[in-house]
């Protein structure tokens, strides 16, 4: 597959901006820095961050086993997902391809780039229709999203059906992966010499708890990296999310702590809501949170509310009639949860 034939004609002619941190990276510790128009009085921030989040990336490099020109760092995943829509799909004229229910963003953003929508609905064990999603592909699909562990399903889909649609859709697959710390399956992340049409994306706001500094990450081929930050922001990550990242990702021990606690409690409550009277199936999870079905997911809704739990009610996508999706908290907010599930009627 050559990649250049996806990129679009005015991002391939595209001259980037080049900031005074792009053209300078010397030893920066003995360097007096006239070049950026800062304000000269050190306050800790008063210096612009370092454009290409080196220390970070290389960090994660280490604890992920990626390369770090195979490694792009955006302000969330949200801003990563929308540099692959600017990058690759022209307005008014190209198609992506999404499988709901799944993350809402990804239509979103279709919306703001003036991209159209083409959906095929996963079956009803939440797995992708494979036949039917490459029927649905024609010459101007560009882009394919698959999330896995998907959201608000919670489920990994089936690597043999992964490995078939990189494999024979004709533009770029996104793999969506912001939960895959909770899963036992294996990041798509580790194939990407295997498949230079792939992107995997990630993040630090869920397993990794950093949610408030929004982080997300980028994985793909040298290639397609060097096409996306081509055209991200100069300065897209600030200092203080850098400075966060790096504390956090040096002490991944309790990162993984925490990962094995929430998974624990996960299986813990899950056999516990098993018990509620009115939840009619508990979904298999991969991730943080629980899709339950229920009776009546609007009054269920509406009663936790009422009890000071907030929930997310799912029942208005596809699949997900009368569905609730409740995340994994603390032990006492779980313990909560469920003492107020069973005192309603």
């Amino acid at each position: 597959m050559n990649i250049q034939n996806l990129i679009r004609p005015t991002i391939k002619a595209l001259k980037p901006y080049s900031s005074a941190r792009d053209e300078f990276q010397g030893n920066s510790s003995a360097m007096v820095f006239l070049d950026a128009n800062e304000n000269p009085f050190e306050n800790g921030v008063n210096r612009y961050p370092d454009p290409q989040q080196r220390t970070v990336k290389s960090l994660l490099s280490k604890i992920k086993d990626i390369p770090q020109q195979n490694i792009l760092l955006g302000n969330g995943s949200d801003e990563v997902l929308d540099l692959i829509f600017r990058a690759f799909c022209e307005p008014n004229q190209d198609n992506i391809i999404t499988l709901p229910p799944t993350y809402g963003m990804y239509s979103v953003l279709a919306n703001i780039n003036a991209i159209e929508i083409k959906s095929t609905l996963l079956d009803n064990n939440f797995q992708p229709k494979v036949d039917d999603i490459l029927k649905t592909v024609n010459e101007n699909s560009k882009l394919l999203f698959l999330c896995t562990p998907n959201n608000p399903t919670g489920n990994s889909f089936k690597t043999k059906s992964i490995e078939r649609l990189i494999k024979e859709f004709k533009g770029i697959v996104v793999i969506d992966e912001a939960y895959i710390d909770f899963s036992n399956e294996e990041s798509w992340a580790s194939r990407l010499k295997d498949f230079p049409n792939l992107i995997v994306t990630q993040t630090l706001s869920k397993a990794y708890g950093m949610a408030g500094i929004r982080l997300g990450i980028c994985y793909s081929s040298e290639e397609i990296i060097s096409v996306l930050n081509r055209i991200k922001p100069p300065y897209n990550v600030n200092e203080l999310t850098q400075l966060k990242a790096i504390d956090r990702l040096s002490n991944i021990e309790n990162v993984q702590g925490e990962i094995k606690r929430i998974v624990l409690d996960r299986n813990q409550l899950a056999q516990e809501l098993s018990a509620i009277n009115f939840i009619e199936k508990i979904y298999p999870s991969d991730a943080n949170f629980l899709l339950v079905k229920v009776d009546d997911a609007n009054l269920r809704y509406q009663q936790l509310i009422k009890n000071g739990i907030v929930i997310r009610n799912r029942t208005n996508q596809a699949l997900c009639d009368n569905c609730l999706r409740i995340t994994i908290g603390t032990f006492a907010e779980n313990e909560n949860l469920i003492m107020t599930l069973k005192s309603l009627k």
